[in-house]
């Protein structure tokens, strides 16, 4: 078994059972081992999906380790040659899988990604480029983002996000859905990094990926991400996306991004983004102010600026520990 097939399940389990469900009608089982690592679901997970695929490894955790550490464990005990972080939120509705292995299995490429879909068929990003001190944070900002947004427009600035792709496509990092890497390759950038608990480690380990190879998106092939159903449920939220700022959830993609931020560009990019954080304040409560005044009943709210503010000040008390770097668990919930 070359291919080490590796999904991470926190009360997924009907998940899990119908993505392996849909690889394994168009490939033998026998093309991967396949790996199972629970996060202490507390449920009956185990006993649904190995009562269907008895042939997965199953791998428990003792507490709800997030997306890197499960992950890195799979990882340590994966015995193929070749690896592949998986979601369970995701369905194959061909042989995308093992045409996506043995391209890569030949290729130059250091890891490598699918050409994701959402249910309707619609495309989805699956990788993208990066931009100096990753600029494109600031897009979420309901007021500045707008201004930074226009200003790149106007300087023509190349789009970070590599929403469509119908041909092979060079990339500086690629969904955490889908991820096929060289097991070689980990052991030259090293695995995960557990300070994240979830969201952006995956664009912070393709940085360091970028440094030793390529990374590329398979246009021509596809599966379809139901992109973020498991998630939504373990932080009571709704939506899709990056763009949340406001919830627990949003609390949390507020951490890891700016955590990401501080690994791959440093303190000086770390303070301008939370510099201009900080300075969305009065203009987001002029805004709800405005909408306010003239009725707008749908859109930024009281209840969105005040968990905007919370979820900033969460940040501001973690942003010491950011900036020193040392090894620390940025889990939310």
């Amino acid at each position: 078994m070359s291919l080490s097939v590796i999904i991470v399940n926190y009360r997924s389990s009907a998940d899990v059972n119908n993505c392996i469900a849909s690889t394994t009608q168009f490939s033998p089982q026998e093309m991967a081992e396949w790996i199972i690592v629970d996060n202490n679901s507390q449920d009956n997970s185990k006993e649904v999906i190995t009562s269907r695929f008895s042939f997965v490894k199953w791998i428990q955790m003792d507490y709800n380790a997030g997306y890197a550490r499960a992950n890195n464990e799979g990882i340590r005990q994966a015995k193929g040659d070749f690896i592949l972080l998986l979601n369970p939120d995701v369905l194959f509705e061909d042989d995308s899988l093992q045409r996506c292995y043995q391209l890569f299995a030949t290729s130059e490429y250091s890891a490598c990604c699918v050409q994701l879909l959402n249910p309707d068929k619609s495309s989805q990003i699956s990788g993208g480029y990066f931009i100096a001190g990753s600029l494109n944070n600031l897009l979420p900002l309901p007021v500045l983002g707008k201004l930074f947004k226009w200003l790149g427009n106007l300087l023509k600035v190349k789009k970070t996000s590599l929403k469509n792709s119908e041909t092979l496509q060079e990339v500086d990092w690629i969904n955490g859905a889908f991820i096929m890497i060289k097991n070689d390759v980990v052991t030259k950038v090293g695995p995960l990094d557990e300070d994240f608990f979830l969201y952006a480690e995956e664009i912070e380990w393709c940085s360091r990926i970028r440094r030793f190879g390529k990374i590329c998106v398979y246009g021509g092939l596809h599966a379809i991400h139901l992109q973020g159903e498991t998630t939504n449920q373990v932080f009571d939220s709704s939506g899709k996306g990056y763009y949340n700022l406001y919830d627990k959830k949003g609390r949390q993609i507020l951490v890891s991004n700016f955590l990401r931020i501080r690994k791959q560009f440093g303190v000086g990019w770390f303070l301008f983004h939370l510099l201009c954080y900080v300075v969305e304040i009065p203009f987001f409560f002029l805004l709800v102010l405005f909408r306010t005044v003239l009725f707008f009943k749908k859109g930024y709210s009281f209840s969105k600026f005040g968990g905007y503010v919370s979820n900033l000040f969460y940040l501001l008390g973690k942003s010491g520990k950011i900036m020193g770097n040392k090894p620390y668990f940025y889990k939310v919930i």
